[in-house]
């Protein structure tokens, strides 16, 4: 019995320079979890301003947002375990550590990403526990996790030789994430002036 979990395990774990279809998998989940991520970030604009909050409620949009988010770090977490499986040699620490020596630069970008956004994720859930200004202020670290992590997509795309069609797709995802973030920390005076929120009486 420990022969053949041993045997699995081996199989699991061995680095092959022929099978494409791990390669195929980290870049699907990457993919992915960038589509995710600016969904989560624009749902999340939507829930702090109440911008769509006649369309459903205000749990129903932070849910919502908190679905959205989940997939995209699952899809994040499991971009980076790929890559404990790729013949490149990555290792444990180079995929969970941040700024190790001998890490490339777009390397790092992702997983500084990633980490915060779970950090971000993780302080979510106990925003209960915890006063709401200082909830809200590493919450808000969710906006520069969000560019890092564009520029580790944008990055790893150039290196892959993607960077034509597949960075058409990633720029299209982050305009409208770009542009809510810009607008969601406009002040309202000049929102109103441009007609985009109705002044209050």
């Amino acid at each position: 019995m420990y022969d053949q979990w041993s045997e699995v395990v081996l199989v699991l774990t061995q680095k092959t320079d022929t099978d494409p279809g791990i390669k195929g998998m980290a870049q699907t989940s990457a993919r992915i979890s960038y589509g995710f991520m600016c969904l989560t970030l624009c749902w999340g604009v939507f829930t702090a301003t109440g911008w769509i909050k006649s369309l459903t409620g205000r749990k129903a949009l932070r849910n919502s947002h908190m679905v959205l988010g989940i997939l995209a770090l699952s899809f994040g977490v499991v971009h980076a375990m790929s890559f404990l499986f790729l013949p490149d040699g990555f290792t444990l620490a180079q995929i969970s550590v941040p700024l190790l020596p001998g890490t490339l630069a777009r390397h790092e970008l992702g997983v500084i990403g990633l980490e915060v956004m779970i950090a971000v994720a993780l302080t979510g859930g106990i925003s209960r526990f915890s006063s709401y200004r200082r909830f809200l202020w590493i919450h808000r670290l969710a906006y520069p996790a969000v560019a890092i992590t564009a520029l580790h997509s944008f990055f790893g795309a150039m290196a892959n030789g993607h960077l034509g069609l597949l960075w058409f797709g990633g720029i299209t995802l982050l305009v409208p994430a770009v542009l809510l973030t810009a607008l969601r920390f406009t002040p309202t005076r000049y929102l109103e002036r441009l007609g985009l929120v109705e002044e209050l009486v």
